[in-house]
C-alpha cells in the first residue's frame, strides 16, 4: 500500500515485476484521490478509500486491510510477499537464483523474513541518488537492523502486526541468503523533502520522518564491517534473542554494526 511515492512505487514494481511477473503485483494506493499509475498496467492497482487516523492507529488498520487481502490472494498462490514501497526481498546472487526460485525451494510453513539492511546515504562518500540508476550502484553501506527484519513471506493466512513488523501468534524464520533491503533513508534531501509534505504532517509523520537521519549520520561515522561474517553472526543473535516486549519479533543488544554491500548486488535493485 502507498500514497504520494512514485519515487519508490516505480523502482518497487519494476523489481518485483521482474522477478515475479508484473500480472503477480497487487498494489493498493491510500486514497481515491490518488491516480492508478499506467507505467505497468498487467499489474493489479487498486485505489482505495483513505485509511483515517495518525500514524499508529493508520498502519494498524492498513495492516489489518493487507493481512485480508493477502490470505484471499492465498487460495490463488503459495506464497504471498508483503513489503512497503521502498522494501526489497532480495536473494543473493551468489546462490545463482532469482527471488521466484529462492522462494519456492523453501518449506515455508507459515513465514520467511530476510535479514534486514537498512541502506543508508554516506554523507563522506556518496552524492545525491540517482533515480534513473540502481541504488545499489550508487549505495555500498548498511545497518543491519531487526527493525527491517520482517516475516514478509506467508503460506498461510495470518495478522500482520503494524508495518509487518511481526506476524501475531506466530514465530519467524530468518532464511540464510535471503535479505530486506530497505531504502526510506538513501537519500537526506529527499528525507528533507518528505518533512514538507503537509500530507505526513497532518498524519503525524514528523517525528517518525526525523528518526530517518539517524541510519545515515551512524553509517556516515561507523567503521563498515564485512558482509559475510556479520550478517551471520546478526542472523544468529536476531534468531536467539527477543526483546521482552514482544517474543516474535528479532532484537540484537541493539548493536549498531554497519557492513559494506557486496558488488555482487550493484545491478539488482
Amino acid at each position: 500500500m502507498a500514497r504520494n511515492d512514485e519515487f519508490n512505487l516505480r523502482r518497487w514494481m519494476a523489481y518485483y515485476g521482474r522477478e515475479l511477473g508484473m500480472e503477480n503485483l497487487y498494489v493498493f494506493l491510500d486514497g481515491k484521490d490518488q491516480k492508478i499509475p499506467e507505467w505497468y498496467p498487467e499489474a493489479h492497482v487498486t485505489a482505495c478509500e483513505k485509511i483515517p487516523g495518525k500514524v499508529t492507529e493508520l498502519d494498524r488498520l492498513r495492516l489489518k486491510f493487507l493481512s485480508e487481502q493477502a490470505a484471499g490472494l492465498l487460495k490463488r498462490y503459495d506464497m504471498v510477499i508483503g513489503t512497503d514501497a521502498d522494501e526489497f526481498l532480495v536473494a543473493d546472487p551468489a546462490r545463482g537464483m532469482g527471488l521466484r526460485e529462492f522462494l519456492s525451494s523453501l518449506d515455508c510453513r507459515t513465514s520467511v523474513s530476510g535479514l534486514g539492511v537498512d541502506v543508508g546515504q554516506h554523507m563522506g562518500l556518496e552524492k545525491e541518488i540517482d533515480a534513473g540508476k540502481p541504488f545499489l550502484a550508487q549505495r555500498s553501506f548498511g545497518l543491519l537492523s531487526t527493525r527491517y527484519t520482517k516475516p514478509s513471506v506467508i503460506s498461510r493466512p495470518v495478522s500482520w502486526g503494524s508495518g509487518f513488523h511481526r506476524i501475531k501468534g506466530h514465530n519467524f524464520h530468518i532464511e540464510p541468503d535471503l535479505y530486506l533491503f530497505h531504502f526510506g533513508y538513501v537519500d537526506m534531501k529527499r528525507i528533507e523533502s518528505r518533512f514538507n509534505d503537509s500530507d505526513r504532517i497532518a498524519g503525524g509523520w514528523s517525528r517518525h520522518l526525523a528518526k530517518r537521519a539517524r541510519t545515515i549520520n551512524i553509517i556516515s561515522h561507523k567503521e563498515a564491517r564485512e558482509w559475510d561474517r556479520w550478517t551471520s553472526l546478526a542472523r544468529k543473535i536476531q534468531t536467539a534473542v527477543r526483546p521482552p516486549y514482544a517474543w516474535n519479533k528479532p532484537a540484537m543488544f541493539n548493536l549498531n554494526i554497519v557492513i559494506r554491500i557486496p558488488d555482487r548486488f550493484r545491478q539488482i535493485v
